[in-house]
């Protein structure tokens, strides 16, 4: 029974620790030629840290349609776009007093 116990309280706290990564956009991800987890990334790659927003919308710039990451570093938060067709970054810049 402790083994038992012991199981569900790891898988309960496992369950926790990683949460769903529904992200907004994904709707328009039968458009994109590459998936949220590439870009993703390809994101962390040009900028460490930790993700703590993602989406794909429609955007200027590129194919039109892009991802975009909030990458959180130290105080910093950076915002990453990667153009969804491409896979090319189109934007890498602190995000801004206003984010979206």
């Amino acid at each position: 029974m402790k083994t038992f116990v012991t199981a569900i309280i790891a898988t309960s706290a496992i369950a926790f620790a990683i949460p769903a990564m529904a992200y907004t956009g994904q709707a328009l991800a039968m458009d994109a030629k590459i998936t949220i987890k590439e870009a993703r990334a390809i994101a962390l790659k040009d900028h460490l840290g930790k993700v703590t927003d993602e989406e794909l919308e429609k955007e200027d710039g590129g194919s039109g349609l892009r991802y975009s990451f909030d990458i959180k570093h130290g105080k910093l938060t950076q915002e990453v776009g990667v153009d969804a067709v491409t896979g090319k970054v189109l934007e890498n810049a602190p995000e801004g007093a206003n984010p979206d």
